[in-house]
């Protein structure tokens, strides 16, 4: 049974917020940052990357930095760029990029879900992640990203949804990347009952994406929760999420680049994957179009790798993914990628980026081999978590990225 619970949102004003709404703040570096905001003083950044405010040099995980976030969040709340609805409320939040649309429902789900299991995960965090989000989330004493959740498809649910968005939304604009995102205001007590009534018959709430995120807010609430007693009601013990039905969404390749060939020559390189893939040369770019397969580029050509019958486990959520079959019998035992999350010599490259990037990546860049990957499916990422199983590093990527800044959710008053 998942528990959602609407909540008094900080948002934009209408005309505010299609320059306010930002990327999140993982998906860049500070330069980065710097440059997307420069000239522009309503741009989320400023709250989620406020280093960006800060001399050139500062460190991004140093107090001032935390501190800098809290104080442009509640100028902005000050200024009235951002309003507050005056009861709780749900939100419908759209995406569209190209012809694919997902619709997600933004509400506050719970942290002891999180905790018992309800809410399922599939990555591993690092602890120098989540301590960078849980100081940002307590001195911002607010939930500023939401977290990227789906679920089992519910009619019920998809037929609320379908019916209020057949209204006007308060949010309809187009960002510079070209998607679209429309937001509708649900404050009919009526269809807010229905729809946390209806949830209650959603057994498992699943991470798509925001792993650190999630286990942060969770780790504020307990702090805030503190010893013995406490208000179960407190905004504390909920977190800003979007929940977005499976049949909405789409998994995107992420494909793997690596530095050397691990000491051997391109002939030995060649004859250990033969051992366990069948290697056949293609003309041209080489995406995979079926599972157990991989697009190899090295020297100028691309090859198309399929893996041998005694190399895919069987019965395995985890080993048989394609991500687990490239790392376990080619990354690691020839190229000698042990870690991927820690060894410099491999580098990730998200599917949005295309094939190209990779070829770049090798002929001009001085990466020596690229794989392409045929995407993890949602299915395996659902069996993966309902196996309470662990999917290696860098598993899936999604798009369209949802924008940060739209919602807010403070902790407390």
């Amino acid at each position: 049974m998942a528990t959602i619970r609407p909540f008094k949102g900080y948002r934009p004003t209408e005309e505010l917020c299609s320059k306010v709404a930002a990327l999140p703040y993982d998906v860049m570096t500070s330069a980065e940052a710097r440059e997307m905001v420069k000239d522009d003083p309503y741009s989320f950044l400023h709250v989620d990357r406020a280093e960006i405010d800060l001399p050139v040099g500062t460190d991004i995980y140093s107090e001032v930095v935390y501190k800098k976030a809290a104080d442009n969040l509640n100028s902005m709340i000050e200024k009235g760029i951002y309003i507050r609805d005056e009861k709780p409320v749900y939100y419908i939040y759209s995406l569209k990029m190209g012809e694919r649309v997902q619709t997600g429902l933004v509400v506050c789900t719970s942290i002891d879900e999180y905790i018992d299991g309800t809410i399922k995960k599939h990555e591993l965090t690092r602890a120098d992640k989540e301590q960078d989000r849980i100081n940002h989330v307590d001195y911002c004493n607010a939930n500023t990203g939401p977290i990227f959740l789906t679920y089992r498809d519910n009619d019920k649910v998809n037929d609320i949804i379908a019916k209020e968005t057949a209204k006007k939304p308060v949010y309809d604009f187009v960002s510079d990347d070209g998607v679209g995102h429309k937001v509708w205001l649900v404050d009919s007590e009526e269809t807010i009952t229905a729809l946390t009534q209806e949830f209650k018959n959603v057994p498992n709430l699943y991470i798509a994406d925001g792993h650190h995120r999630n286990a942060s807010a969770v780790k504020v609430g307990l702090k805030r929760r503190g010893e013995g007693e406490y208000d179960k009601n407190a905004e504390f013990n909920f977190y800003l999420s979007v929940l977005f039905p499976v049949s909405n969404l789409h998994i995107m390749d992420y494909n793997r680049v690596v530095k050397d060939l691990n000491g051997l020559t391109k002939e030995e390189f060649f004859a250990k994957v033969s051992e366990k893939f069948d290697v056949e040369e293609k003309p041209a770019l080489f995406h995979p179009e079926k599972m157990h397969t991989f697009g190899m580029y090295i020297d100028k050509k691309w090859y198309c790798l399929s893996a041998k019958k005694n190399v895919v486990p069987q019965g395995d959520p985890v080993g048989e993914l394609d991500v687990s079959i490239l790392q376990e019998n080619l990354l690691s035992p020839i190229l000698g990628i042990g870690d991927p999350r820690t060894d410099k010599r491999i580098d990730f490259v998200g599917g949005i980026r295309g094939l190209e990037e990779l070829v770049k990546d090798v002929d001009e860049k001085g990466w020596e081999v690229a794989f392409a990957m045929y995407p993890t499916t949602m299915t395996q990422l659902l069996d993966v978590a309902d196996n309470n199983k662990i999917m290696p590093p860098k598993s899936t990527w999604f798009e369209p990225k949802l924008r940060s800044g739209i919602f807010v959710h403070k902790l407390s008053d």
